[in-house]
C-alpha cells in the first residue's frame, strides 16, 4: 500500500516505539499479566492510542487507514498492548457517538491519553455467537436502571476502569430490538470481577463480570432505549479490520525473525536459506500475509470513503487471524527444536493470536455475514445468528 507522508510518519513513530519499548518486554509482560499504565500514558503522549478520535477529545482525527498502520506496528512489538489501541478506537468511537456530552468529555480524552481503559461487556455464559440473545437484565428504577446478571469472557475484565454493558430492557424474545447499552463504572456497588485462566493473551486477561443490582443512572444509557445493540454494533466493521492488522503485525514479527534465522542457521555446511524446503513455506507465508494486509487496508479505505464494507470487514476477521496462526506456526517449525522452547516469542504469539480466531466473531459467523451481504438473508434463513447476532467469544 502506498502511504502518504503523514502516514509514513505515523508508521515511523509507531515502529520506533514498538521496537524500543514493546518488543523486548513482550514475554515479560505476559508473566506480569498486568497493564503497565505508565507505558500506556507514554503511548498516549505520542498519539498512538485512539488516533482516529476527534481533536476535541485529544485525538488527531486520523483516518481508519492511518489507525490501521499504527495498529500493525504496535502489534509487531506486542500483540496484547495493541489490543488497548483496538479498544480505544472501538470504545472511544462508541462513546463519542452515543454517550452523553458529559461522559464523552470526561472519558474519551482519558482513553486517548492512556489514562483509562474501557471494556466491552457483551458476551454471556449461554452463548457468544447468538449475541443478541441476552439474559442480563436492566430494570427501570427511579432515575435509572438496575442491572442483574453475568457477563463472561470479557477483555480486561479485572483491569478496565469502566465498561459499556449490553443488557435487555425489552421483553424476552425481543432480540436485538430489546437491548440497551450502558456506561458502567468498574467500581460500581454490586459489580464483582474475576479472571479466567486463558491459554493466551494473559496481559489482556479475560474474565467474568457479576452484576448484583448494580444501579446505573439514566444519563449513562448510550443511545435510545432498546436500540443500543443496533446502534453500537455499527462500530464492529471498523474493529474487525483493525483486528486483522493486529494479527498480521504479530505474524510479520515472527516471519521477519524466521527469514533472519534461515540466514544465520547453518546445516550441511551452508545457511538453511539455500534449501527450498525451508524457504518455500516462508515465501508462501509472505505472499498470504501481504494479501491479508491488502484486504484489511482495502476495507479501511472503503470505510474512510464512506462506502459499504461489512462483507470485507468479515473477511478480514476470519482470514487474517487464521492466516496469522498458520504463519506463526510455520515460523516456529522453521526454528526447529529451538522454536519448540518457551524461550522464543513464537509460542506466545501463536497462543495470543489464536484467541482472536474465537473472540470478536468466529470464522463461521464471519462467513455467514459475508453470505448475507452477497445474497441477502435467504443465505442464512435457517441458520443462526438471527438478526443482529454477529459476535462470539470474548468482548
Amino acid at each position: 500500500m502506498i502511504r502518504t507522508e503523514e502516514q509514513s510518519a505515523f508508521q515511523d513513530i509507531a515502529r520506533r516505539f514498538a521496537q524500543e519499548h514493546l518488543a523486548s518486554g513482550y514475554m515479560a509482560r505476559e508473566q506480569a499479566a498486568v497493564l503497565d499504565r505508565a507505558l500506556l500514558r507514554q503511548m498516549g503522549s505520542l498519539g498512538l492510542i485512539g488516533p482516529d478520535m476527534p481533536a476535541e477529545f485529544g485525538g488527531i482525527g486520523a483516518t481508519g487507514v492511518s489507525s490501521g498502520i499504527i495498529m500493525e506496528e504496535i502489534a509487531r512489538g506486542d500483540f496484547n498492548i495493541a489490543y488497548v489501541q483496538l479498544l480505544a478506537s472501538l470504545m472511544g468511537g462508541i462513546l463519542a457517538r452515543h454517550a452523553s456530552p458529559a461522559i464523552t468529555a470526561a472519558w474519551v480524552p482519558r482513553i486517548v491519553a492512556g489514562d483509562a481503559v474501557v471494556g466491552l461487556a457483551l458476551t454471556e455464559p449461554r452463548g457468544g455467537s447468538d449475541a443478541a440473545n441476552l439474559i442480563l437484565r436492566a430494570t427501570r428504577r427511579g432515575d435509572g436502571y438496575v442491572l442483574s446478571g453475568e457477563k463472561n469472557s470479557i477483555s480486561f475484565a479485572d483491569q478496565a476502569d469502566a465498561f459499556v454493558v449490553f443488557a435487555r430492557t425489552g421483553q424476552p424474545g425481543s432480540g436485538a430490538r430489546g437491548i440497551s447499552a450502558f456506561f458502567v463504572m468498574a467500581d460500581s456497588a454490586g459489580l464483582t470481577r474475576t479472571r479466567l485462566n486463558c491459554i493466551g493473551s494473559k496481559l489482556v486477561g479475560r474474565g467474568s463480570l457479576f452484576f448484583d443490582d448494580v444501579f446505573v443512572p439514566e444519563a449513562n444509557r448510550l443511545g435510545q432505549e432498546n436500540a443500543g445493540f443496533v446502534q453500537v454494533m455499527q462500530g464492529f466493521d471498523y474493529s474487525r479490520a483493525l483486528i486483522g492488522l493486529q494479527c498480521i503485525g504479530a505474524a510479520q514479527a515472527s516471519l521477519d525473525e524466521a527469514w533472519q534465522y534461515t540466514q544465520d542457521r547453518q546445516a550441511f555446511g551452508a545457511p538453511i536459506a539455500q534449501y527450498q524446503g525451508v524457504t518455500f513455506p516462508l515465501a508462501e507465508a509472505d505472499t498470504i500475509l501481504t494479501a491479508a494486509r491488502q484486504l484489511c487496508f482495502h476495507t479501511l479505505a472503503l470505510r474512510d470513503a464512506g462506502l459499504a464494507h461489512t462483507a470485507e470487514a468479515a473477511m478480514c476477521k476470519w482470514f487474517a487471524p487464521k492466516s496469522a496462526v498458520d504463519i506463526i506456526h510455520q515460523c516456529l517449525l522453521t526454528h526447529g527444536h529451538y522454536g519448540w522452547t518457551m524461550d522464543t516469542p513464537h509460542q506466545q504469539r501463536l497462543r495470543d493470536v489464536m484467541g482472536l480466531e474465537i473472540g470478536d466473531g468466529t470464522a463461521q459467523i464471519m462467513k455467514l455475514i459475508i453470505a448475507r451481504e452477497r445474497v441477502g438473508r435467504a443465505a442464512v434463513a435457517h441458520a443462526r445468528p438471527k438478526e443482529g447476532s454477529s459476535k462470539e467469544g470474548s468482548a
